[in-house]
């Protein structure tokens, strides 16, 4: 008998998955370009890439507080908290911007691989790494001095977004070929990889406290696969156009900007993994950032209008309306 009770209340404790909703929507403004963005929950801030410039959001408040300038294509955004650096991937320039995250200023420029796209810091070794779409490699950068330590460690395919264990392991997605690579931060280089099919074109990544990877795919479908073990553990549906997904408090969540939702997926019991409530938000809403402390979700995206039509009278993909650029809001 106290074996089922204790089995009764797991099964409730899985089960009570909160109500998410859009809360608020943040007026930027602007180009309506954009990639992913960076929440920094200690500080308050979110860091959104948007195009030539990264902006910077208060989250205490819900309001822009500052534009970095001169991050030309801009991809993602790394925060190291203990040194006081901020660093952006900017895809145009081939290089890394460098600034202080209390003023904001740009403090320096450092040169990768070709095209960095996401990029991330590694506290154990005091390290930045950026992931260079189009050379296939990584840039290991000495986060203290802004020095390069490797220019090009190899991963094998188009890397695409990455993950710290905070044991001095950094994950990343290998879009190409539907892979995550483990490398060894100390040693710039790549320790382990393993596939991750059925997954098709792996893009956002996020991590949870048991060290478990969640990968949206192009296919319409999360992977949450174990990194020690190199392993898949679950394969759960979402929604479509998905470029970004996070973690907080026990759930990931997908952010499809094919139809304007977040699947939310959680453990519902030990080593089970399923899709539990799907957040309407706003159409194109692809990536995605969570606040670890108040368990708000943010989102990049823009208004469109009707779709255009062509000259063969059928109807094309509906445009961004100039000037609408905003961060989509969702809490509890």
């Amino acid at each position: 008998m106290k074996t089922r009770i204790l089995l009764i209340f797991a099964t409730v404790a899985f089960a009570a998955a909160p109500t998410y909703k859009v809360v608020t929507k943040i007026k930027v403004g602007g180009g309506v370009r954009w990639d992913y963005a960076y929440l920094d929950s200690a500080n308050h801030r979110l860091y959104v890439s948007h195009g030539t410039q990264t902006e910077v959001i208060d989250t205490a408040t819900d309001k822009l507080v500052g534009t970095i300038q001169g991050t030309t294509g801009v991809h993602g955004i790394a925060v190291a908290n203990d040194l006081g650096k901020g660093f952006t991937s900017d895809g145009g320039d081939n290089d890394v911007t460098v600034f202080d995250l209390k003023t904001n200023a740009v403090q320096s420029k450092v040169k990768t691989g070709q095209n960095p796209d996401s990029i991330i810091y590694e506290p154990v070794t005091h390290r930045v790494f950026t992931f260079n779409g189009r050379s296939s490699d990584s840039t290991a950068i000495d986060a203290k001095t802004g020095n390069v330590i490797t220019a090009s460690i190899p991963v094998g395919g188009k890397p695409e977004f990455a993950q710290v264990d905070g044991k001095g392991h950094i994950y990343a997605n290998i879009e190409d070929k539907n892979e995550i690579i483990e490398i060894d931060a100390k040693n710039a280089l790549v320790a382990k990889r393993y596939s991750i099919a059925p997954c098709d074109g792996p893009s956002g990544l996020a991590i949870d406290p048991k060290g478990r990877l969640y990968s949206v795919c192009s296919n319409k479908m999360m992977i949450v696969s174990d990194p020690a073990a190199g392993k898949v553990l679950a394969s759960v549906a979402i929604g479509p156009g998905t470029d970004g997904v996070a973690f907080d408090d026990g759930y990931a969540f997908s952010a499809n900007g094919g139809d304007g939702t977040i699947t939310m997926v959680g453990e519902t019991s030990p080593g089970k993994f399923e899709a539990v409530a799907t957040i309407q938000t706003t159409r194109g809403a692809r990536t995605i950032a969570a606040d670890q402390k108040g368990h708000k979700l943010y989102l990049p995206a823009a208004e469109y209008g009707p779709p255009a039509e062509s000259k063969d009278g059928k109807k094309g993909r509906p445009q961004a309306i100039p000037d609408s650029f905003q961060i989509v809001v969702v809490g509890r």
